[in-house]
Formats: C-alpha cells, structure tokens, sequence
C-alpha cells in the first residue's frame, strides 16, 4: 500500500511596511484607551476639590468608564466584524475626540460621570477592532506575536502611564487637561488610518442580537454595581438582589448564545482551557495592577504629601520595566513553556505586593517605586503571553470574538481593581480611622468618607491630628489591601501553570 505525501504548508506571507506603519497608527487608540482608564487616579484630589464627589461618586468617577467599556465590547466587536473593523475604529475616534473635549469643562460629578460613560461607549468602539485587525494584518507566527507583544505592552503600559501623564498635565494645567490629551493622540488615527490599516470583516459575522447585548449588560453591570455597592454601603438586600439578577442574566446571555445559529458571542470558545487560562491570567492581572495604582497613587499625594508631577515620576521606572518585559518575553517563550513564562513574571508582581504588605503602615516612597518596578515585570510578560494565547488558540475567523473577550477581561478587571481592592481599602480606612477629640462634626463626616475629605478638612482648621490619623487609617488599608492583592496574582499564576502548560510555545 502506498500513501500521497503530504503538499508543504503555504508559508504565511510577511507583513509589509504599510502594515508595520499601521501598527503604530493602531498603538494611538490603544494607549488612550488604555490611559483613560487610569489617568484619573492623579486629577481625582484635585477633582474632589473642584467638585466634591462623594465617596461613591468618586469611585463611579473611575469605574463608569471602564465598566461601559467592559458591558459593550462584545457588541462592538460584533458591529465590526459586520461594518468594518477600520471603519468602527475611525468612528470611535471621532466620538471620542469630541466627548472628550466636553468632559474637560464638565461643572459637575455627576456630568462628568456622565461623560465617562459617554467616553466608555466610544472607547468600546476603538478596541475590539485594534486586536482583530493586527490578527488579519499579521498573517506570519513570529511577527503577529511581536505585533501582540508589542499591542499588549501598549495596553497594560498605558494603564500604567496614566497616572504618570495625569501629574505631568496637572503641574502646569487645570484637572480637565487629562480629558483633553486625547485630541491629540487621535488626530494621527483620523488622518493615516484609512491610508495605512488595510479594512477587513468577519465573512460570517454574528447578528447583531440585542436581547443578549441587554442581557450581557444586566450581567456585567449588575456584578460590578452590587460589588461596589457593597464596598462603600455594606451587604444588603439591595446588593444581593442586583447579584442576584446578574447571575441570572449571564445565565440567560450564555443559554441565548448557545442556541443561536450565528451567536454575538461564540461562547464554545471558552471550553478551550488555553483560551479561558489565558483570559482568567488577563483579568486578575489588571485587577491587580489597576488596584496598585488607584491606592498607591493617593498614598503619594494624600500621605507623602507630594505634589502630582513628583508623585508621577515614582512610577516611571515600573513603566519603564513593564514595557521591557513585555518586549523581552517574546524571546523568552522561543525558549520557555508559556505557562512557566507567565508564572515566573507573576511572582515578580506577588513579591511586589508581598513588599507593601510586610511593610506595614511604614510604607515608603523606595519601597513604592521598587514594588511598582516588581510589578511592572510581572504584568508586562504576562499580558503578552496570554493575549497571544488568546488569539493563536482559536481559528482567525473568530479574532473579533476574541479579542472583545479579551478585552472585556481587561476592563472588567479594570473596575473590579478600584471596586474590590479599592472598597476593601475604603472599609478598612474607616473601620481603622479614630477622630481626635475636639473635632468639629462637619470635619469628622468628611474624614469618615474618604482620605481626600480628611485632608481637605485639615488644611480647613488647621486639626493635624485628624490629618495624622487619617493617613494612619489609610496605609492599615494599604497593608490588608496588598495582602489580597498577592493572593490574587498567586490565584492568576495557578491558573497559568494549569491551563497554559500544553500551550503552543
């Protein structure tokens, strides 16, 4: 008996120039995106000033944006893979150049809140198209992996680099320049976007199904609001019947795609172990690094003292670890397993945090910048890694559901890094605080409500033992804080080495 040989394998064809040059043009939304969602962790002193935000409105102030981001990027990934992916992009740009302009003048919390959320419906446009569109521009293994490197490096450094870009604007501007960055940053996109990313959609595209975009909505804002809500309010009927919903909505969102002939979502995706480790590694890592950043960006300024732009640089040489980690793991994994990869950096960021928990309520400013450095190596290499899993473990048809998959794990983590660790923090801060004796009642609700209020309230009457106490409370927060957010990265590196060991290296 004989038997045909096998025809070689079609070498995939390299990308070209004009590729190459639209991969820095699609890096533009993705560190804005990505900058937004954290830029505001250094304005937020100042915006409590201006605008004196409530305890919960100071964390709405934070979390509309990415949680709006987290609810539609399915949908939007969906009206991309139909419309266009370049098309959806250029009008996200456009939507969020303009909204953004009119969040830098908004008079109010809550109207700022509002175009927080009116920022979050256009950013959900720009991002599912950037991550789909480098799977159809980058056809060849080794460069669509250098391409996603270099993608995620941008999307976790930006998270980063937000702080950092909020106290360079805020030492010489009012707290609306940190809106206001991003007309410039899309400008380029609006102009060399449709001449350099080439257009692609989905052939088979799935429907446009808005009983599951509501459905996937209840699912994910039900979670992140009962959570929050019961950080900052305690447990309550209230919260447990918005969870309660939820849990039935993703029920019903998972039962509704299952059953449809061409789901928004395909969500057979997730029996894929790489794909659902992968997206598991996502979120508790951005749930870790967006959780860092939110207490140890007020540490800076609300307990040192320091004035933004001083605080920022602290950060700088974690950025700068993050984004060479992000790079320097491409070469690594030629050589490593990718879950051993991803283990290894995640216990760089479990010792970061493990540093500010043994330290107690003596945390300082070198210690900051060596656990945000710790941090920054963790985060960088494991981001790769798993985004790069993310789109190889499933076939090129399927990258817009992806990469909305992947990215709704990022946002989602995003919110839940300010609504668990940031109200854990907030409830031991006030279960932690005592008033001096002598302290005027107005006073005393404020410091009761947030750190910010505690200072502000200070600097009114002059009570340095409130102020004193206050940042005493804060940094016992920090240490419980840090301590969950070590078990976190431990949980993300168990799941590394279960699901991504078999990955393709």
């Amino acid at each position: 008996m004989t038997t045909t040989p096998l025809a070689p394998t079609a070498a995939a064809p390299s990308a070209t120039r004009r590729d190459w040059a639209g991969l820095a043009v699609l890096m533009l939304p993705v560190l804005l995106v990505s900058i937004d969602t954290t830029v505001l962790n250094f304005a937020l002193p100042q915006i409590a000033r201006a605008l004196s935000p409530t305890a919960a409105e100071q964390l709405w102030l934070i979390d509309a944006y990415p949680l709006v981001l987290a609810t539609l990027l399915v949908t939007m990934g969906t009206v991309g893979d139909r419309i266009g992916r370049r098309r959806l992009l250029l009008i996200g740009a456009t939507g969020f150049a303009g909204v953004s302009a009119l969040a830098a003048f908004a008079p109010t919390a809550e109207l700022l809140i509002a175009a927080r959320v009116a920022l979050g419906v256009f950013g959900a446009t720009l991002m599912p198209a950037t991550l789909s569109l480098l799977r159809t521009m980058f056809l060849d293994r080794s460069q669509r992996r250098l391409a996603v490197a270099i993608w995620a490096t941008g999307f976790s450094a930006g998270s980063a680099v937000g702080p950092v870009v909020g106290g360079v604007l805020l030492a010489h501007f009012h707290w609306g320049s940190v809106f206001l960055v991003a007309v410039p940053i899309l400008l380029p996109l609006l102009v060399l976007g449709p001449f350099l990313i080439r257009e692609s959609r989905d052939p088979h595209p799935g429907r446009i199904d808005l009983v599951g975009v509501a459905l996937s909505m209840a699912a994910l804002g039900g979670l992140a609001w009962s959570i929050k809500h019961t950080a900052v309010a305690g447990l309550d009927a209230v919260a447990v019947a918005v969870l309660v919903v939820a849990v039935l909505a993703g029920v019903g969102f998972v039962r509704r795609m299952r059953r449809a002939a061409n789901p928004m979502l395909d969500v057979s995706l997730f029996a894929v172990p790489v794909f659902s480790g992968a997206l598991t590694v996502n979120l508790l890592s951005i749930v870790a690094l967006t959780g860092f950043l939110f207490f140890v960006t007020q540490h800076l300024q609300l307990v040192e003292g320091m004035p933004p732009l001083e605080a920022s640089l602290v950060l700088v040489p974690g950025v700068v670890a993050m984004v060479a980690a992000g790079l320097l793991v491409v070469r690594v994994v030629r050589h490593v397993p990718p879950g051993l990869a991803v283990v290894g950096g995640l216990a760089f960021s479990f010792c970061a945090y493990a540093l500010l928990a043994l330290g107690g309520t003596g945390i300082t400013v070198p210690q900051i910048t060596l656990a945000f450095v710790l941090l920054g190596l963790g985060i960088g290499a494991a981001e790769t890694i798993s985004n790069d899993q993310i789109l190889t473990a499933v076939p090129a048809a399927k990258a817009g559901a992806a990469s909305a998959a992947s990215e709704t794990a990022y946002e989602f983590g995003a919110v839940l890094g300010t609504t668990v660790l940031g109200g854990l923090l907030t409830a031991v801060y006030r279960s932690s605080l005592t008033i001096p004796a002598g302290t005027d009642e107005a006073s005393a609700a404020a410091a009761r409500d947030t750190l910010g209020g505690a200072v502000a309230a200070a600097e009114r009457t002059g009570d340095q033992a409130l102020l004193e106490s206050a940042r005493a409370a804060f940094d016992a927060g920090v240490g419980v804080t840090s301590t969950a957010g070590a078990v976190l990265v431990a949980g993300a590196a168990l799941v590394a080495w279960v699901t991504l060991r078999r990955a393709e290296r």
